[in-house]
């Protein structure tokens, strides 16, 4: 619970009592006491927000973070990241990249997945392997992990521990050492409640970048059998069907990833099956490579680990649209045979399950017939609250759009006032 928020909803409606209440039940302490801290809660938010610099302040889109689909891998996440990208002036991948003399540095970072926070093995795990895979994806070797780990003022220390073995399961079953990190609560005294997130970040290095804009026509689409991470993970936890999480706590990834990189020079894009799924990254290869990509529906339904598929088409979760971190891997016909054996040697079952030709969009091959594959606004609803919450475009959607993108605007200018006072010569 933010306090600090719920304090700024009460004072507009004139309800300080409520915040007292609140905190005595949530930390199970006299009311006397919840009492005392409320009156010092409110006294912080009134010195914060009574008055304000340009610095201080942001501009209001009034868009939600939620109602836009930030953070849901569709079609308003992927609106939001191409800002992003557009702010830091530069593409958008699995990873960034910089060069270093002959050398590419590859840097990811990825966050613990939002409904782990009670599960901080796998939160830490996933976190670790996700990042991997990312570095992996660019065609480069992980060398180091670094970790960033929150947990809310009543959350158990516990957590800490169980969250970086975690991570450390991941990191001594690869030899890629967890070199730094950092330890916080959530909102320091403002936030109570148990909840915990963070993230995992990796750092790697090659000689070739693997980006998904090097996709190119006649190309063909190589993906490993993936059985998901954080999110079946999720969807297997707030379903009952925990017996699904073990099919996850594997490294079938990185042995595929250690595989192929031995020909990396024939390999022209790689990404990892996560983002809003095949629906997703279909999209985003083709729009920056400026291919049509085509898929068969069988093969694909193929290289999904057969227990998780079967818990994904009982519960009617669309597999395409929900991450099942599969490597995919895009290269030239004559070379993908080689590959797929390396590949196979490791352990790993690959299967070519499309090709890339002249053209633009996603297609999907079902019953004989070409359909264009899209991502939704939201990633398949793998939860039953996701369920409720739907995957439906806001009939609003550009409106909101208008708004973003003036928060945008309004954020650069920011940026270049300060820029202009960084940069003046004294005098």
């Amino acid at each position: 619970m933010d306090l600090e928020g719920y304090a700024r909803i009460l004072l507009k409606k004139g309800k300080e009592e409520k915040l007292a209440e609140l905190i005595a039940e949530v930390k199970d302490i006299p009311i006397e006491k919840a009492e005392k801290i409320a009156e010092a809660v409110f006294l912080e938010v009134k010195n914060a927000y009574s008055k304000t610099t340009p610095i201080l302040d942001y501009f209001k889109s009034g868009v939600k973070m939620g109602e836009f689909g930030v953070g849901s891998r569709g079609e308003g996440d992927f609106y939001v990241h191409s800002k992003i990208g557009e702010m830091c002036r530069s593409e958008l991948d699995d990873a960034g990249v910089v060069r270093i003399g002959e050398y590419y540095l590859a840097i990811s970072v990825d966050g613990i997945h939002s409904r782990l926070s009670e599960f901080p093995f796998i939160a830490g795990f996933h976190a670790a392997r996700a990042a991997m895979r990312d570095v992996y994806v660019m065609g480069a070797k992980p060398l180091a992990l670094f970790s960033d780990i929150h947990v809310a003022d009543d959350g158990d220390v516990s957590k800490i521990f169980d969250h970086l073995a975690g991570i450390m399961a991941i990191s001594e079953a690869t030899n890629v050492p967890l070199v730094s990190g950092s330890t916080l609560r959530i909102g320091g005294d403002m936030v109570i409640g148990e909840r915990m997130t963070g993230a995992v970040g990796c750092v790697g290095v090659g000689k070739k970048v693997t980006r998904r804009r090097d996709a190119k026509k006649g190309d063909v689409i190589l993906m490993t059998e993936g059985a998901g991470g954080g999110t079946i993970a999720t969807t297997a936890i707030y379903y009952g069907r925990h017996e699904i999480v073990d099919e996850t706590i594997n490294v079938d990834f990185i042995k595929a990833a250690e595989a192929a990189l031995k020909h990396v020079e024939k390999i022209h894009a790689m990404t990892d099956v996560t983002n809003g799924g095949v629906r997703g990254d279909a999209m985003e290869i083709s729009r920056v490579s400026k291919t049509k990509l085509v898929f068969e529906y069988e093969k694909l339904r193929g290289v999904v680990n057969k227990k998780v598929l079967n818990m994904l088409e009982e519960l009617e979760i669309d597999f395409l649209g929900v991450s099942i971190d599969s490597l995919m891997i895009i290269c030239p016909e004559n070379d993908s045979e080689e590959i797929a054996e390396e590949i196979e040697k490791a352990g790993v079952r690959v299967e070519e399950v499309g090709w890339v030709e002249e053209g633009e969009g996603a297609y999907l091959i079902e019953d004989g017939e070409e359909k264009e594959l899209k991502p939704r606004f939201r990633e398949s609803a793998y939860t039953p609250i996701k369920k409720l919450v739907g995957e439906e475009r806001p009939e609003n959607f550009e409106e909101l759009k208008k708004r973003v993108d003036k928060a945008f605007e309004a954020a650069l200018r920011k940026k270049e006032l300060v820029l202009k006072k960084l940069r003046k010569v004294p005098s």
